[in-house]
């Protein structure tokens, strides 16, 4: 195994369960790989909701994770652990962290690596692993999206609304979105979306009856949505569920579900197998890392921020304010 060149890196961590301004910059030991490990020296961080869940006190990292913040980021493979096949020293990887991309560097699993697509610099790939993990596993293994079908994801001008949108389009099902703006929903359509729903004036179950009702759904919103989805579901249709930025509580008439021959899923990524991340992983190099590579798909960049200002970075993606991806620069 090569080691790195010190025993020290700039980390941000979050100093106790709170807003933003818990988040602050520290020094930590440099992590070692453990066995089927990599240590990559972080260029950029993605920075993303579950990040400020965890911030919050809400969202615990699984046992034998790192606990700084930080589910995605790219860079330099400087460490191998033991049995790591396919990587060498020098390549240049995006990943899907366990936690830990907040910091200088990072140990996850090989398996979780993948190469930058062609053509991206490593600011555009550390944009990929969480957006792209999530939208694939939910979206086409989960939910089943086939060519033709509707599908209407919620929160379309977010990081994971913006890649759904695009890989949704290139799969050929027609793509249907929410955003609560004139902007947002302007970016949707520029992304592929056929129709966007500004839900602050139009009500997405009318919508999507009109058009024969969604074959599958992809929501994050929660709370009084989860009824409304169901209502705005053709028979046999699908809700995947991966967030719930209104609250997991709701009243539903189960009913419907019968009915209409529904299926109500949905997962969350982290807590996942180290094994069935790399599935993911692999599934994604053989079907969307060839689309990147040909300009067909690409990550929507919003804004970047240095590591020391990780807490204006969660103000901003807290406020909404954004349209696509907002990473961390921590090797500038």
């Amino acid at each position: 195994m090569t080691s790195p060149e010190t025993q020290t890196m700039r980390a941000v961590e979050i100093t106790e369960p709170g807003g933003p301004d818990v988040l602050q910059l520290t020094e930590r030991p440099i992590p070692e790989p453990a066995a089927g490990q990599v240590v990559l020296k972080v260029a950029y961080a993605g920075v993303n909701r579950p990040d400020a869940l965890q911030r919050a006190g809400a969202y615990d990292p699984p046992p034998g994770a790192s606990d700084l913040p930080g589910l995605e980021a790219s860079g330099e493979v400087v460490a191998l652990g033991v049995g790591v096949e396919g990587l060498s020293i020098g390549d240049k990887v995006c990943a899907l962290l366990p936690g830990g991309g907040y910091a200088e560097y990072v140990a996850t699993p090989a398996a979780h690596c993948l190469p930058v697509p062609d053509g991206m610099d490593l600011k555009q790939a550390a944009c990929l692993p969480e957006t792209f993990f999530t939208v694939w596993s939910n979206v086409f293994t989960r939910g089943g999206l086939k060519a033709g079908e509707r599908f209407l994801v919620h929160g379309g001008s977010s990081g994971i609304g913006t890649t759904a949108i695009q890989l949704a389009n290139a799969f050929g099902a027609r793509v249907f979105a929410t955003a609560g703006s004139a902007e947002k929903c302007e970016a949707c359509l520029k992304l592929g979306a056929e129709k966007a729903i500004n839900y602050r004036d139009e009500d997405f179950v009318g919508v999507m009856r009109a058009e024969g009702g969604a074959n599958l759904i992809l929501d994050m919103v929660g709370g009084d949505y989860i009824p409304r989805n169901v209502k705005a579901l053709a028979e046999d249709g699908r809700l995947v569920q991966i967030a719930f930025l209104q609250g997991p509580v709701t009243e539903l008439n189960f009913a419907l579900m019968m009915v209409k021959r529904l299926t109500l899923t949905g997962s969350t990524l982290r807590p996942q197998s180290d094994l069935a991340k790399a599935k993911i992983a692999q599934d994604l190099h053989e079907a969307v890392w060839p689309l990147l590579s040909a300009g067909k798909v690409a990550p929507v960049m919003h804004s970047e921020f240095p590591l020391a200002e990780a807490a204006a970075a969660h103000a901003l993606m807290e406020s909404s304010q954004h349209i696509g991806k907002i990473v961390l620069n921590v090797a500038g």
